[in-house]
């Protein structure tokens, strides 16, 4: 069983930066497969990025590539998404997610989420 708890978001003007923090509870941290998600309402959940357990590989949705990076602390049980240069359009709840194995972008695929965290970016 894995708990997952984000913060670190908030309103930001447009071209700033936020950084999320996912913390995981749970022994095996390090098997996870980590992502984030977003979401707006009346839309479906949104893949943003993911990066595998031991933190090798990462892959990143067309839309956010170049402007946030995801990384990860094994030792701290926490990932961190860093989001520059944002945009109004990136304007969501963020969550992240754990599955064991490889990364997906399918968030069906994910067995283990937090509460979300909200990000609005005003323009």
């Amino acid at each position: 069983q894995v708990q997952l708890v984000e913060s670190g978001g908030g309103l930001v003007q447009a071209g700033g930066s936020l950084r999320l923090s996912c913390a995981a509870s749970g022994r095996t941290f390090s098997i996870y497969t980590m992502g984030w998600f977003r979401q707006v309402p009346g839309n479906e959940r949104e893949f943003v990025c993911a990066i595998t357990g031991t933190g090798d590989s990462t892959d990143y949705a067309d839309s956010v590539k170049g402007r946030f990076t995801i990384s990860r602390d094994n030792a701290k049980k926490t990932v961190y998404l860093q989001m520059n240069s944002l945009r109004p359009e990136d304007t969501a709840v963020y969550y992240c997610a754990a599955r064991p194995g490889g990364w997906s972008v399918n968030p069906g695929m994910y067995y283990y989420w937090g509460q979300g965290t909200q990000v609005t970016v005003s323009s």
